[in-house]
Parts: structure tokens; C-alpha cells; sequence
């Protein structure tokens, strides 16, 4: 299975460089991995003590920075590596404060395992969620070099638990210890003899809480809203766009302000959102110029906003779920005590399933339920101020994770 999985591996790359010339984010990660061997041999140096951190994406980056933050603090003079494997997740934190330099990971071959390690050299290294790579986390246990897991989702129809899934195995032997977000994941990997086990959940109750104590102030945010109840609908997709739009199309007497922060900020993604408005529109890019407390609707057509904006959302509807894109986070929304709506694909995020079972959360798969509950939430206020309380407790009653992990590597 090795041969198989290391043949494979090196198919990908030549099959990857092949695909850049036709896909630009492909592309993006092929150019990136190019240079990270002279980038690393630049800016490390036999001396230096390191600490690695490895994200797939940005989703991952955001799960794992509390504890990345905390090592941060406790180990001032280590140089902290973070890579990824997405562009996604590398261009937008390529500046990360809590890393000396950040990189792509380097492709899973035994050549580039060995190069990457050895230049490396990680006193510590810490995987979020999954992206489990086993060229790479054999070398580091070849080398007795520490690895831990942390916020780890297992199911029993991935790879790790079929007969075929040897190698996988064995690569998560390859962590000293790994933490569950859940007792299903920890009993998954006790049936195939992994009992360095802790149930700690998910590092991202601690982070969304976080987000609590920092300045969420945006003054243009403040001019929109001038004090009107106010929508937030992050991280839309057309399929939930549409249903915003017709909303908002058909109850234009409503004093509701509404935000919408696309997932996609594509020029002429936001131009197609903007026609189909039948009310005043202001985009985030046009902000500087535009009479904000005139108008209905806010287009945010930029990035790295939306969790100080949940801050002003009095109701929020979060994206993915209504096609097949999956559900963006809804805990970001949920911290600041805010009812929240969902299309009706959760089926794989359990905080999805819990926060509609406390009863702060609501599902719709049409117009006519989503106009339903909308309706509801702005015209019940108490109902509405419970259920945003309801969110939080979840959140708050959650949070921990990041305290276990952090007390372990103490020891």
C-alpha cells in the first residue's frame, strides 16, 4: 500500500502542474511550493528552535489560532512555521502574526518529507482536524520529533478504518496524542488501537469567543444601520442570495437594514447580486462615497470583516447549506447572541444539529419557510432576543478545548 499511496503521490504532482495551466488557484499552489525549500533555508538556521503548524485551509487556521496564539506566548524565542495546503487558506493569512514565516506544505513524497524535515526540525508540531500526511508524520516520528493532533473529526467510512487504510493508520500512529472533538471520534480510533486519546471538542468555541473581547467597532457599519434592527447574511451563495433578494423585493416597507457578505466577491458575482435589488444598495467598496444611513442593503464586497460585523446582526443567515458547498461557520454569529437561519444540507456539522436542537437556530430549504421564520424573528422581539441567548449558551457552555490542549503540552 506504501508503493501505491507514493506512486500515487507523485502522479499528483506531475498531474497538478499539468491542471495549473487551466485552473488558476491550482496554479496558485504549484507556483507557491516552488521556492518554500529556499525560503525555509533562508530564514532558518541550525541554531534556531522551531515550532510547526499545519492547516489545510483557512477554516483550519481559524480553528487551531487560539492555540497557536498561546504557543505563541509561551515560546517567544522559537521561530513557528505555518503552512498550508490550500491557496485559499495561504493567501489570505500569509502575514500571520503568529508565525515567522508561512509557507505551502510541501507535496507528500519521501524526498520532500526528508528535505522538509530535516530543515525543519520541529521541537513541536501541531495538525488541525485532519489533512493527514504520511510521508511527512513518518518522518517526524523517524526523527522522535513531537506531534499532536487537535479538534479531530473522525467518521467510519474515511479510509483510517477499512482494510485498506493501512498507511493512513499509520500516519495517525505517528501523533503522540490526538484530540476528539466528539466520543464517536475518540471510540473510531480506540477500534483500530490509538488510545492516546482526548475528548477536548473544538478549539473553535474558544476562538469565536475570543472574538468577544476585541474591538468590534466598524464606524461605517454604525452610519449603515443608523439604529435600525439589522440582517446579516454571511458567506452567501446564489441559491441563498436568491432567496435574500426576494425577501428583501417584496417586503420594501420593512424599517430592516440588510448586510450580505458573499462568499464569492467576484466583480461580476456582486454586479449580479446588485441588479437584481430593487432598493438602495451601497457596496463596501463604493463605501467612502455613498450616503450609508439612506440606504436598505450593504454589499460587502471585500474579505476579512464579517466576524465584526456579526457584532451589529440582530438576525443572521449564514450560507453554504442550501447547496452542496457546505455550511460556513455559524458559531461566529452565534457568540454575539444572534438567531440564526440555515439552509437545510447540515447533515456533517454537529454544531449545525445542536444549535437547532436548543432552539436558536432554524432550518429552511425554500422561500416560503425562509420568509416564515425571517418574518417571525424581526416581528416577535422576545422571541427573537431568546433565541440569540439560546446560540450563546451553546458557545459558551463549549468552550475549554484549547485549556485541555494547552495543559497537556505543559506536562
Amino acid at each position: 500500500m506504501s508503493f501505491l499511496y507514493n506512486i500515487g503521490i507523485n502522479l499528483t504532482g506531475f498531474g497538478l502542474k499539468f491542471l495549473a495551466f487551466f485552473n488558476e488557484k491550482i496554479k496558485k499552489g504549484v507556483v507557491g511550493r516552488r521556492n518554500l525549500f529556499s525560503i525555509l533555508e533562508k530564514n532558518l538556521n541550525e541554531q534556531d528552535k522551531t515550532l510547526w503548524f499545519h492547516c489545510a485551509s483557512l477554516g483550519e487556521y481559524e480553528q487551531g489560532l487560539p492555540v497557536f496564539k498561546e504557543l505563541r506566548e509561551l515560546y517567544p524565542n522559537h521561530k513557528i512555521v505555518l503552512s498550508f495546503f490550500s491557496p485559499s487558506g495561504y493567501d489570505i493569512r500569509k502575514n500571520s502574526p503568529v508565525a515567522d514565516i508561512v509557507i505551502y506544505i510541501p507535496l507528500d513524497t519521501k524526498k520532500n518529507a526528508k528535505r522538509f524535515i530535516s530543515i525543519l526540525k520541529p521541537e513541536l508540531s501541531i495538525f488541525v482536524k485532519y489533512d493527514i500526511w504520511p510521508n511527512l508524520l513518518n518522518e517526524l516520528k523517524a526523527r522522535n520529533l513531537r506531534a499532536i493532533l487537535i479538534s479531530a473529526v473522525f467518521r467510519e467510512k474515511q479510509p483510517y478504518f477499512k482494510f485498506y487504510g493501512q498507511q493512513l493508520r499509520d500516519a495517525l500512529f505517528s501523533f503522540e496524542h490526538i484530540f476528539t472533538q466528539n466520543e464517536h471520534s475518540k471510540t473510531l480510533l480506540k477500534s483500530i488501537n490509538y488510545n492516546n486519546v482526548t475528548v477536548s471538542g473544538d478549539t473553535r468555541f474558544d476562538r469565536v469567543y475570543s472574538q468577544l473581547q476585541q474591538d468590534n467597532n466598524l464606524n461605517f457599519i454604525d452610519s449603515f444601520k443608523d439604529n435600525k434592527l439589522c440582517i446579516v447574511a454571511g458567506s452567501t451563495w446564489p441559491e441563498g442570495e436568491k432567496l435574500i433578494t426576494a425577501y428583501i423585493n417584496s417586503f420594501k416597507d420593512k424599517d430592516v437594514k440588510f448586510i450580505i457578505a458573499p462568499h464569492n466577491i467576484k466583480d461580476a458575482q456582486i454586479k449580479n447580486l446588485s441588479e437584481k435589488l430593487e432598493v438602495s444598495t451601497v457596496l463596501y467598496s463604493n463605501k467612502d462615497t455613498a450616503n450609508l444611513s439612506t440606504a436598505k442593503v450593504f454589499i460587502i464586497d471585500t474579505i476579512g470583516i464579517l466576524s465584526k460585523i456579526y457584532n451589529y446582526a440582530d438576525i443572521a443567515y449564514i450560507g453554504g447549506a442550501l447547496g452542496n458547498t457546505g455550511l460556513h461557520n455559524t458559531l461566529e454569529a452565534a457568540v454575539f447572541s444572534v438567531p440564526i437561519i440555515i439552509g437545510n444540507h447540515y447533515e456533517k456539522f454537529p454544531e449545525a444539529h445542536a444549535l437547532i436542537e436548543s432552539g436558536g437556530t432554524f432550518s429552511i430549504s425554500n422561500q416560503n419557510e425562509f420568509n416564515l421564520i425571517l418574518n417571525k424573528l424581526i416581528d416577535e422581539s422576545d422571541f427573537k432576543t431568546d433565541c440569540g441567548s439560546k446560540n450563546f449558551e451553546y458557545v459558551n457552555k463549549n468552550r475549554g478545548a484549547v485549556i485541555q490542549i494547552l495543559d497537556y503540552l505543559r506536562i
